[in-house]
């Protein structure tokens, strides 16, 4: 993947507001709704979700710009000596868990795990080392809003260079944990190794958002749709759906679609698509007439009625 600052094309000096408007001018250009089966564009949306989920994080992207985690947000390998492999008397040496079972397995050879071996064990016989469970490792995985709904499979990178495919369940949260049994650190002496602690983090959409297993949309409506009603599409994270607008919708009116929420073992959500009146960008003469023909005493009786004249 690229440096996160050039996938959102901003320099790595951007302050978070040049961050955001840069994601929010990207989403709108590449939103899949937009640019429908093009797989190249999907692919960039995702990546641009995922630049933002670390960059518009301060603490994460003190931690990308100190080399602490990579482009996807996985722990990189720990280094020691200052920063740099290093060893005793400054020699480059690689510590890892193999080599700190050969220093326990010495170790307990000669000091008998702190216990007196004197006139117990004749010379050369040795003492094996202690059984016990590798090292649990942590990674970060960013996904999009719509992967966290419908599922999928990512590929990770672990820290010893292999790469394994991740199944992510559909309706995972943000924050949630993956764990990768025996994906970890190596075991000392004959003991199995850890796990891979994958925490899932859910890139912010610009039109959806969750709350429980409910999906929230703003739709914006224009006048003549909220006046006469009729049916317009609507995306949702699973692809477009058709509704039906009641005639004489207002701004705020909430409309629920039955079970096309998050699907989940506690149960199907619902999404609410919350209808928003939008007058056009640019100026119509002729609904302008219309409005003047109109008797003009509408929006002086719905204030007298909600008592605010």
């Amino acid at each position: 993947m690229r440096n996160l600052y050039s996938i959102l094309d901003i320099e790595k000096q951007a302050s978070p507001a040049e961050i955001k408007k840069a994601y929010r001018t990207l989403a709108k250009k590449l939103h899949p709704d937009l640019n429908k089966d093009d797989k190249r564009i999907a692919e960039r949306f995702k990546e641009v979700s995922a630049a933002y989920a670390i960059l518009g994080d301060e603490d994460k992207r003190r931690r990308y710009d100190r080399g602490e985690i990579d482009e996807n947000g996985n722990e990189k390998a720990p280094t020691f000596g200052g920063g740099r492999r290093g060893g005793f008397g400054g020699a480059q040496h690689e510590f890892d868990m193999e080599d700190a079972e050969s220093v326990f397995s010495e170790f307990f050879r000669f000091t008998g795990a702190g216990k007196s071996t004197r006139g117990r064990r004749g010379p050369g016989t040795r003492q094996q080392a202690p059984r016990s469970k590798g090292l649990d490792i942590s990674y970060e995985v960013t996904i999009g809003f719509e992967e966290s709904i419908t599922g999928g499979t990512r590929r990770l990178t672990l820290n010893d260079g292999r790469s394994v495919d991740i199944k992510i369940p559909a309706g995972i949260k943000n924050g949630q944990v993956i764990r990768l049994s025996g994906q970890g650190g190596a075991g000392l002496g004959s003991g199995p190794k850890g796990d891979a602690l994958v925490e899932i983090r859910v890139a912010p959409h610009p039109h959806f958002r969750r709350e429980g297993n409910d999906i929230h949309l703003e739709l914006p409506i224009s006048i003549d749709e909220a006046i006469l009603g009729g049916d317009i599409q609507v995306p949702t994270p699973r692809g477009k759906l058709t509704i039906r607008i009641p005639r004489n919708s207002s701004s705020g009116t909430r409309l629920r679609l039955k079970g096309k929420g998050v699907e989940a073992k506690s149960g199907t959500g619902n999404m609410y698509v919350a209808l928003k009146i939008m007058a056009p960008a640019q100026r119509d003469p002729a609904l302008e007439k219309a409005i003047k023909d109109w008797d003009g005493k509408g929006g002086n009786d719905l204030r007298k009625k909600a008592g605010l004249n």
